[in-house]
């Protein structure tokens, strides 16, 4: 049977290749390449050099820096990261002590997820403006207002999926470990650390990376919550301001690329380090 999968691969594998090149890789390197351009239509661009890099980490637009930008990203995704997987993780623990009704509550839990982005962004703008008239104010009012609205949206939608895979870590925990450490004077919250903790700590590096990939590359429920505002703006949102504002796709495809390799660069010491703790619990 193996020998069959093995000659046959190719023949299956082929149009998964070719629809990734087509929808990924093509699209990636014209990405790169035009960001050394002047590029407002595909018969209408000219070669610029590093112009557009050195034109991205400007505020010639009208939009953050790239790098306030960046640092507003950073500390949103830190701050999702955490509260999203201790949410969820707290939630997994509930779920998985016989709670009655567990099931549904996990069906209720895990819907906001199946909502668009946009349609939050505008359900929770509703919601946060009505609790700020309250007191005279807006999510206008505070570029805050609208940080900490969108870190609010995203634990409500993003908690319910986390808390999925939580369960299904936590489902193979053996029960022997946990009944030991009970045998052995432990409490729930020691035996949770030293014995829980470490043996879902996979499925933490899973939380985490999609945790942190959602964060940065955030647009939609930012621009329904607050608008293209300069002072709520996360990093996808400053490179759609950026051609809007300007019309050149050449600086937005910089910021785009630029973008791309600070991501590949935080997800891949996020994975190591939490890889580590794998290995070392």
């Amino acid at each position: 049977m193996q020998k069959y999968y093995k000659k046959y691969a190719a023949v299956f594998l082929l149009p998964l290749l070719i629809c990734f090149t087509i929808a990924f890789l093509i699209p990636f390197f014209m990405g790169i390449f035009f960001s050394f351009t002047k590029y407002k239509a595909v018969n209408n661009w000219s070669w610029t050099g590093i112009q557009n890099y050195q034109r991205a980490f400007s505020t010639e637009y009208g939009t953050p820096s790239f790098w306030i930008a960046l640092g507003r990203t950073t500390l949103f995704a830190a701050i999702c990261i955490i509260t999203i997987n201790f949410n969820a993780f707290r939630l997994a623990l509930l779920l998985t002590k016989g709670l009655k009704g567990s099931n549904v509550y996990r069906s209720i839990f895990f819907r906001p997820n199946l909502i668009g982005g946009i349609i939050l962004g505008y359900i929770w703008r509703v919601l946060l403006n009505g609790i700020l008239l309250q007191f005279n104010q807006n999510l206008s009012s505070n570029p805050w207002y609208g940080f900490f609205g969108l870190v609010i949206l995203m634990n409500w939608q993003q908690v319910g999926y986390r808390m999925i895979i939580y369960i299904a870590a936590l489902r193979n925990v053996p029960t022997d470990l946990n009944e030991s450490a009970s045998i052995d004077g432990a409490s729930k919250f020691q035996t949770t650390r030293h014995v829980t903790i470490p043996m879902v700590i996979p499925s933490f590096t899973i939380c985490s990376f999609l945790t942190l990939s959602n964060s940065y590359k955030l647009y939609d429920q930012n621009l329904a919550l607050s608008g293209l505002s300069p002072q709520t703006n996360l990093l996808a949102a400053d490179i759609v301001s950026t051609t809007i504002s300007n019309g050149n796709l050449g600086p937005q495809q910089a910021k785009s690329v630029v973008f791309f390799l600070i991501v590949a660069a935080i997800s891949g010491i996020q994975v190591r380090a939490t890889r580590k703790k794998e290995v070392e619990a």
